[in-house]
């Protein structure tokens, strides 16, 4: 079977402006997103920056429909909407009117390095100057301290300034780490950034940790991002959380034990941040889940 071309995947914009060596941000779905860190700054990206698409994927190539089907509407006797899955490349402007570019939609399913190929084109012919890649991990740290931000790229000295919290370790993989691997194959400027969020939180909106995503993205690109509304859901969160902190001796106590554990490793006295709580105290799963109907009542009740 002859190899598809990978230029037959996409469909770009044939009058695009003039681009400047534009920033490319990797924002794919599908990987890990604790805290919906991931999607919320790209969210943030795309609403407060003015942005268009570009370049449309070939979805029908690259998904799996009947692994995560597409919603749609049924209205009394019709069929009323369908959620079409869209993967492209999107064109904004920072604060100072720089160009950048995002790359959003759903994590292929099949055909990685054909997908690779066919970004990687893109990156040519735009001139892209460096890709960064968002993440957002669950790990055992408190919310009362600053998070924690893992920085790769294929050229390390490009964040020598960021601390290595891992040694060497096997993952799964994921289309936009391969895509930073294979752009530093290519001799291209490649990084990512992976924020660590608490792991009790993974499972509720947690704007800090997006703030801190594009702080690292800002620091390395030199971009300027509007970052207001998510600095006021960030606050708002913060609150809310502080408050059913206060509220439960149980919750209370896992946060004090995490940030003993926590400034144990930062003092060296510690080389591991894996919670030994005891079994008394609640686990994560149980905490994130109180926490999440907390949050839930404030927003009721708002």
């Amino acid at each position: 079977m002859a190899r598809r071309d990978p230029r037959d995947l996409f469909d770009l914009e044939l009058d695009l402006p003039e681009l400047d060596a534009p920033v490319l941000v990797q924002a794919l779905d599908g990987f890990v997103d604790a805290g919906a860190a991931k999607r919320l700054a790209r969210e943030a990206l795309l609403t407060a920056h003015g942005s268009r698409v570009v370049a449309t994927f070939d979805v029908d190539a690259l998904l799996d429909y009947r692994a995560r089907r597409p919603l749609m509407t049924f209205d009394e006797d019709h069929w009323a909407d369908y959620a079409d899955p869209q993967l492209a490349l999107h064109l904004a402007h920072d604060a100072e009117g720089t160009a950048f570019l995002v790359l959003a939609g759903p994590e292929p399913d099949v055909h990685w390095e054909l997908f690779l190929a066919a970004v990687q084109l893109l990156v040519e012919q735009l001139g892209v100057r460096l890709t960064v890649g968002l993440n957002a991990i669950p790990m055992a740290v408190p919310h009362t301290r600053p998070l924690g931000v893992i920085a790769h790229a294929s050229r390390p000295e490009t964040i020598a300034s960021y601390e290595k919290w891992v040694g060497t370790v096997q993952v799964p993989s994921s289309a936009g780490h391969l895509l930073e691997y294979r752009l530093g194959q290519a001799g291209k400027d490649a990084a990512g950034f992976a924020v660590a969020v608490p792991h009790y939180l993974a499972d509720t909106s947690y704007a800090p940790a997006s703030l801190a995503l594009l702080g690292s993205v800002a620091g390395l690109s030199g971009l300027r991002f509007d970052t207001s509304a998510l600095e006021e859901a960030a606050g708002q969160v913060q609150a809310q959380i502080d408050a059913q902190v206060a509220a439960s001796e149980e919750v209370a106590a896992v946060v004090t034990a995490l940030e003993g554990q926590y400034d144990a490793y930062r003092s060296g006295s510690s080389r591991s941040l894996l919670a030994d709580m005891g079994g008394a105290l609640p686990t994560a799963d149980e905490l994130g889940d109180e926490l999440e109907r907390f949050l839930a009542e404030q927003a009721d009740g708002s």
